[in-house]
């Protein structure tokens, strides 16, 4: 049956169901293999590389064994973790070192360890690495990586239990950099995503670039009967060098806000990140950050997707005011508006151009009390505001899991966000924004089985979606074009990929258009030739 969908920010006219069977999708799994939840896709190398339970596989070629010896094996059985599902090796981490290695963490037995995969042979080079603060130990745990550099950069857990969460920068010119363990830095995180905004070689300021970093923690800063979580994203600089003194070693530039994903005239807040999608364009300052949330209450069956320009978040981190604790009748602490001086340069800022003229050069050259300020102040009150103050979608009796966005020019020469979203059911919608309203596209039944989609890819080359999951990897095409059979059909499905063609009276691609093609993102089933709307 269609999704239910709330009349919020929403047009929503033909929802065109698809099921599983109907598709003849591309699926790829090996018997005995589990938990194909890490992907990594290379338009250079046209592969697909996809960590599972002790293997990494290369699709189409073959694949690499990892599993975990007899010893780390029995030391992780003896303190209580399950032999058969715990202490195997769940890869988590694939990221690009350079053209001919990728990086390469698992969980190994509650030891995470890395090495380098060397994609000539296809093999590991066997340079064991300690994993810890790289990769989780924990193959259920929520952990996020983004090579930038050479340098990785995690959220993750550093110990084994969970219980000591860390942002950190592995990098083999550069002694390791990390939060200071607090829960006024990170206070039980679920990381989510990080990734790189590049920008200091274009920006007069001569601004540094940035790694973000979205997580979902408990709120530190409001009064609850329990643990209110709180979405956040948070930032730090690629050029810190830690303090001199002060936060050795430590995070200089270590700031975080809270993500608002709300709908204002019914006073209900999405405050669980689940996922977060990139579309970078052509400037930094075009960047928006597409996210799916939920609500920790899952009894409501509430998702909605937020976007986010840069701009915004940038806003907040130059300019917001900071929080501080205060105690309350000697035992309690509360969080409230730090409304005295703030020290200067910023703290939590990137060395920029103004900094330099004043002999700052890096952050081992900024003032204690900077530095002093921003490890007690890492919490900003002013909060990130999605584009248009609501959610761009919002749908009933679903639970997003996954996102990726695409911008595509539609025949009328304009562009469009087409979204993409993952349910915890298998399914996959497809929704496009037109004049700031979504209009949902396509469901279609992307898994087999009713489980979680757990990654979601997109390559704009092949025009291919990949979802990974426990049970295995699907490959879908991102339109299904020729499932609709009339013009009308074709064009009320407001599909931007898709038009139909007069000649050979089928919906095409518009990517092989060799002709004039009818096609309206309004919807018009008028535009359709005589005889043609049926």
């Amino acid at each position: 049956t269609a999704t239910d969908v709330i009349s919020f920010s929403l047009v929503k006219t033909c929802l065109f169901p698809f099921k599983h069977s109907d598709l003849g999708l591309m699926e790829f799994s090996e018997p005995g293999i589990f938990n194909y939840s890490t992907l990594l896709l290379s338009e250079e190398k046209s592969a697909l590389y996809v960590g599972a339970r002790e293997a990494i596989f290369e699709l189409s070629m073959t694949n690499v064994q990892w599993t975990v010896a007899e010893i780390p094996m029995n030391m992780c059985a003896l303190k209580g973790k399950s032999k058969e599902r715990d202490c195997l090796n769940y890869i988590r981490v694939l990221q690009v070192v350079d053209d001919e290695r990728l990086y390469v963490c698992g969980t190994y037995a509650f030891q995470p360890q890395c090495d380098h995969l060397n994609l000539d042979d296809f093999s590991l080079e066997g340079q064991i690495e300690d994993g810890r603060g790289k990769c989780s130990f924990d193959p259920s745990q929520s952990f996020t990586t983004v090579m930038v550099d050479g340098d990785l950069y995690s959220g993750t857990a550093y110990n084994f239990l969970g219980s000591e969460p860390i942002i950190s920068r592995y990098s083999q010119s550069r002694s390791l950099l990390r939060t200071q363990y607090s829960t006024s830095w990170l206070n039980e995180p679920s990381f989510v995503f990080a990734d790189v905004i590049r920008g200091g070689k274009s920006r007069a300021d001569g601004d540094d670039d940035k790694i973000y970093y979205f997580f979902t923690e408990v709120s530190v800063e409001y009064e609850f009967f329990g643990k209110l979580l709180i979405p956040r994203v948070a930032r730090v600089c690629k050029g810190d060098l830690g303090g001199e003194r002060t936060l050795q070693k430590k995070w200089t530039s270590f700031l975080k806000a809270k993500l608002v994903c709300s709908m204002p005239e019914l006073n209900f807040v999405f405050n669980v990140v689940q996922d977060i999608f990139t579309l970078k364009g052509a400037e930094w300052k075009d960047t928006v950050f597409y996210g799916v949330f939920t609500s920790q209450w899952g009894n409501v069956g509430l998702s909605a997707v937020c976007a986010y320009n840069v701009s915004a978040v940038e806003e907040v981190f130059s300019k917001g005011k900071y929080m501080q604790k205060a105690t309350v009748e000697q035992s309690h602490t509360k969080w409230v508006r730090y409304n005295g001086v703030t020290p200067s340069p910023r703290p939590g800022a990137c060395i920029n151009n103004l900094m330099r003229l004043q002999n700052i050069n890096s952050s081992l050259h900024l003032p204690d009390k900077t530095l002093q300020f921003v490890r007690d102040h890492p919490l900003l009150e002013d909060p990130v505001l999605p584009i248009g103050n609501k959610p761009r979608l919002i749908t009933k009796d679903v639970n997003y899991t996954q996102i990726v966005v695409e911008r595509v020019e539609a025949l009328d020469g304009n562009t469009y966000d087409i979204i993409f979203t993952g349910t915890d059911k298998g399914m996959l919608h497809k929704s496009v924004l037109f004049e700031g309203e979504v209009h949902i596209v396509e469901e279609m039944q992307l898994l087999k089985s009713d489980e979680p989609i757990k990654n979601l890819l997109l390559s704009s080359e092949t025009r291919s979606l990949y979802a990974g999951s426990d049970s295995g990897v699907v490959q879908s095409p991102t339109a299904f074009c020729s499932r609709y059979t009339s013009c009308q059909d074709c064009v009320l499905a407001r599909d931007p990929y898709c038009a139909w063609d007069p000649k050979s009276r089928t919906c095409i691609s518009i990517f092989d258009a060799p002709s004039q093609l009818v096609q309206s993102l309004r919807g018009d089933a008028d535009r359709c030739p005589s005889g043609m709307r049926l």
